[in-house]
């Protein structure tokens, strides 16, 4: 089997191994004459990125250079970013990374010709409406983990430091023109990040599937996705080189970014506020939360779990799906409980309040209350589902 393709939904994605080499036609294709380049620091330093410049100047093309974008990104780095954007003349984005790289990427191409702060721009009602479409550059995407699947999505999730909250920017036009999935550049992915970066893809295909809202091809995606992850991630982690896993593994992650315009829900709601007081990584902190909620939103989802258990050849039904996540956290080194990941309980009341404030407690598929979420922060602190 050949894993190469040419895509164009829901952009156009040139999908395989060595393709990275095709990112300066990519940005042509995209009507860049000077794109810039936003990465982060780590992957600054690395022979992937370079060869990836090496791919945009053979097509005659002058690219900038920022990687200043951190884990989290902050609007400090956005501004950064947008500065050295104006600055240099630059007519569009190639967002090169893993999550944070693609979001601050694609929200620095948003703002290039927009007048109000980003804040303007929250997904909150038709906020998106108050942008100058005109004043968004293109975005040619590349992604370098197999997660968030922030390529074929059209919005990005900035730190706001001044409240500590994720805050989501959305345009339609948000989302980037071309896309580059080459799965060579994911081979070298510690076996951590591609557990924490694989468990993310698995949250986002897992909660768009039981979302309540009705979106028929978004839920089959999600189910191809769940698949993907259930029969590959455990070999791209325990074999970076397994070009074939990690090829499933990087379809498996924009299937989830596809899929879940159907909805997220409260593994992403309580993980959010754990990401913006705490730091840490937002794969691995879903992946702790994933039994919890599903356990929570057991009678809302019990149906639809046994259906996917029957699809997917799970014995067990509900049950079966359970125990496929516990064995799964296990195998990839995942912790069981928060306190593991640094959280404490000292901020659970705040965190509770912003869980259910954030964006994607409406899609779970059981509502979502202040003592809900904080009675889940308990459970995931003392390791009770069930």
């Amino acid at each position: 089997m050949t894993f190469t393709g040419n895509w164009t939904y829901p952009t156009a994605i040139r999908f395989g191994a060595g393709r990275v080499a095709e990112l300066g036609a990519a940005c042509v294709a995209a009507g860049m004459k000077r794109p810039l380049f936003v990465t982060d620091p780590g992957l600054a330093k690395l022979a992937i990125t370079a060869q990836a410049l090496d791919a945009v100047r053979a097509a005659g093309l002058a690219p900038g250079f920022f990687a200043d974008v951190q884990p989290n990104p902050t609007e400090a780095n956005v501004a950064a970013g947008l500065e050295i954007m104006r600055a240099g003349g630059h007519d569009g984005v190639i967002a090169f990374g893993g999550g944070s790289a693609l979001d601050a990427g694609k929200v620095i191409g948003f703002l290039m010709g927009q007048t109000r702060p980003m804040w303007d721009f929250e997904d909150v009602d038709d906020w998106w409406t108050r942008a100058d479409p005109a004043g968004i550059a293109p975005i040619v995407a590349v992604p370098t983990t197999a997660g968030t699947g922030s390529e074929v999505g059209r919005a990005g999730v900035i730190t706001n430091l001044a409240t500590r909250t994720k805050k989501v920017i959305f345009h339609p036009k948000m989302l980037p023109v071309q896309v580059i999935c080459d799965p060579e550049l994911t081979v070298a992915l510690p076996p951590h990040l591609t557990a924490g970066t694989g468990m993310d893809a698995l949250a986002h295909c897992i909660e768009a599937y039981c979302a309540p809202s009705y979106h028929p091809m978004a839920e089959g995606i999600a189910v191809e996705g769940i698949r993907l992850v259930r029969e590959n991630l455990l070999a791209a982690y325990r074999d970076g080189a397994d070009l074939e896993a990690r090829a499933n593994m990087m379809s498996a992650a924009a299937m989830g970014a596809v899929a879940f315009q159907k909805g997220l829900g409260a593994i992403h709601a309580l993980s959010h506020p754990v990401g913006a007081l705490y730091g840490t990584h937002h794969g691995l902190t879903n992946a702790v939360f994933m039994p919890y909620v599903l356990d929570f939103n057991r009678e809302a989802v019990w149906d639809k779990m046994e259906r996917l258990a029957g699809w997917l050849g799970m014995d067990g039904g509900y049950r079966g799906f359970l125990d496929f996540v516990f064995r799964l956290r296990r195998d990839l080194g995942i912790p069981h409980t928060i306190d593991k990941i640094g959280v404490d309980r000292s901020r659970f009341a705040e965190m509770a309040a912003m869980a259910v404030r954030d964006p994607t407690a409406a899609g779970n598929p059981r509502q979502l209350n202040e003592a809900d979420a904080l009675e889940l922060y308990e459970r995931a602190i003392e390791g009770r589902v069930g």
